[in-house]
């Protein structure tokens, strides 16, 4: 069988998610839609989740709490492993007026998903490599992978509304993730953690 690892860049998902209006599939199991976009001679050994935390901006509590409902639900599924970045403060400015005020970039996603790529390669983890992403700025690190491991694949599943035709050129092959997908890879409507706390989906996502 042909080994599979899932890398799912958390926030090009969500935002091909939110592009097409699917707020109603947020609630997503990734291990099994990794599965579902699986050919038949391929299994899954594994998959790793890289996103980060909202920031408190004095606005968003509800996004927080919803956020954080999810990644305690992702944390259940034994073969996820979940990766987190961070948010740098950066300054803005209006063009038009001048006006400044402080904004918060989201770092570190492109550079862990392109260290765990290169090491699992290195430690022989896959065959195919199913990069979950339409992020242009992974278009280097999947090429110095294939570059020095000819036999394996890197495989593009840009997530809905999203593209990368730089990426997708630099890859193996690649797909659009479709709706019935995703659709058929929601989580229960309660997940219950370890020490028995039930975790509900977030009625806003219904």
């Amino acid at each position: 069988m042909n080994r599979v690892i899932a890398y799912i860049d958390g926030f090009n998902l969500y935002f091909g998610l939110r592009h097409k209006g699917w707020r109603k599939y947020y609630w997503l199991d990734l291990v099994t839609l990794s599965r579902q976009l699986l050919k038949p001679d391929q299994m899954l050994c594994g998959a790793h989740y890289f996103t980060t935390r909202i920031r408190d901006n004095g606005h968003n509590s509800q996004d927080m709490r919803r956020q954080g409902a999810y990644l305690e639900a992702l944390g259940t599924l034994p073969e996820l492993t979940l990766h987190f970045g961070h948010y740098l403060e950066k300054p803005r400015q209006c063009r038009k007026c001048g006006a400044t005020w402080m904004d918060y970039e989201e770092k570190m996603t492109d550079v862990n998903i392109a260290v765990q790529l290169l090491a699992d390669a290195f430690e022989d983890r896959f065959d195919t490599a199913l990069l979950v992403s339409a992020d242009s700025d992974l278009t280097t690190p999947v090429r110095q992978v294939l570059a020095r491991f000819p036999h394996k694949r890197i495989v593009i599943a840009q997530p809905p509304g999203r593209q990368s035709i730089a990426l997708t050129k630099a890859a193996s092959g690649y797909f659009t993730v479709g709706e019935a997908k995703v659709r058929q890879s929601q989580l229960p409507p309660t997940v219950t953690r370890a020490d028995g706390f039930v975790l509900q989906r977030p009625a806003y996502w219904k």
